[in-house]
């Protein structure tokens, strides 16, 4: 049986390949390489060697019959032994074996095994498909010389710089009459209403009520403090009329928000109570005094959990 085949098939997916008692086949990679001398350009290749020192069984080529061929291990190895053994005899009497597809063998002048690769075939399988071919080099072609040619039309180099000032001449004015437009006229100015989404913007805040509550109603602040001091200096009532100083902690425009805050205030010690105010309002007072001093240190303890409280000044009707 000749089991070259069966080597063939191996070197494609193997670097080795042993011939048990014969010897190895080697596949060595070798990159893709241009001959300058024929402009010829070679894909990768996987170059074939022999070692006659490989003869030993590693049951690759053996197992590969087997399977193939459906014979038991011995037989296959039977079969091996025959082939090498028919070698050897035609390599003794100088015949030359040629391995299709893979090389030839034949013993030189001093008895040793010489082996020659067949260079037709690559073994290496990323190169299926491709072959050597050869592509020559341009001849008579100087890039240097074209562009040296292609410089030296002066027309056509004018007409070109001619080209580039006329747009430059004519994006100029196009570019200013554009930002004139807008910044002269009115064309791209829109009339937009602006929105306000906070309720609390249209809530009639207590805290600008002076102008409306003819009793003047005072928010206090550190600021104002000194305001009152001054007023009630400058413009001190009759000690027979009784002024009233009402401590402010909340405006609410539901009465049961009042009530509630009032009932709060009622349960701390003091005496509040809910008046109403001209705008609807209904006022939460902690507590009423009928000394400006006395009101201010009242207001310095509810500012601690009332923040905002502020002294409501009412005169006698």
């Amino acid at each position: 049986m000749d089991i070259t085949a069966y080597i063939r098939e191996l070197l494609f997916s193997h670097d080795c390949v042993i011939i048990p008692g014969f010897g190895g086949f080697i596949g060595n990679y070798s990159p893709a390489r241009i001959d300058k001398s024929s402009s010829t350009f070679h894909p990768p290749v996987k170059q074939i060697s022999f070692n006659r020192n490989l003869n030993h069984n590693d049951g690759l080529l053996i197992g590969k019959i087997s399977e193939s061929s459906g014979l038991n291990y011995g037989d296959a190895r039977n079969i091996v032994d025959e082939f090498v053994n028919n070698v050897r005899k035609r390599l003794a009497k100088g015949e030359k074996i040629i391995f299709d597809n893979i090389g030839s063998f034949q013993n030189n002048q001093e008895g040793s095994l010489q082996f020659e690769p067949d260079p037709s075939v690559n073994y290496y399988l990323d190169s299926y498909g491709l072959g050597p071919f050869q592509f020559l080099p341009l001849e008579g072609y100087d890039v240097r010389k074209r562009i040296t040619a292609y410089s030296d039309k002066g027309p056509l180099r004018n007409s070109s710089t001619r080209k580039i000032l006329w747009r430059a001449a004519l994006a100029v004015p196009l570019i200013a009459l554009m930002i004139a437009i807008p910044l002269k006229t009115d064309v791209f100015k829109f009339k937009v209403e602006a929105s306000n989404l906070n309720p609390l913007t249209n809530a009639r805040l207590e805290s600008n009520l002076k102008a409306l509550d003819e009793s003047i109603a005072i928010e206090m602040s550190p600021s104002a403090e000194a305001e009152i001091e001054i007023a009630e200096s400058s413009i001190a009532p009759p000690e027979t009329e009784n002024i009233s100083y009402y401590l402010i902690t909340g405006s609410f425009q539901l009465k049961e928000n009042a009530d509630h805050q009032a009932g709060i205030l009622r349960s701390e010690g003091y005496s509040a109570e809910v008046i109403s105010a001209p705008n609807g309002f209904f006022r939460v007072s902690a507590i009423c005094c009928n000394d400006l001093d006395e009101a201010l240190i009242n207001r310095e303890i509810l500012l601690k959990k009332y923040p905002g409280t502020w002294v409501r000044k009412q005169n006698p009707i």
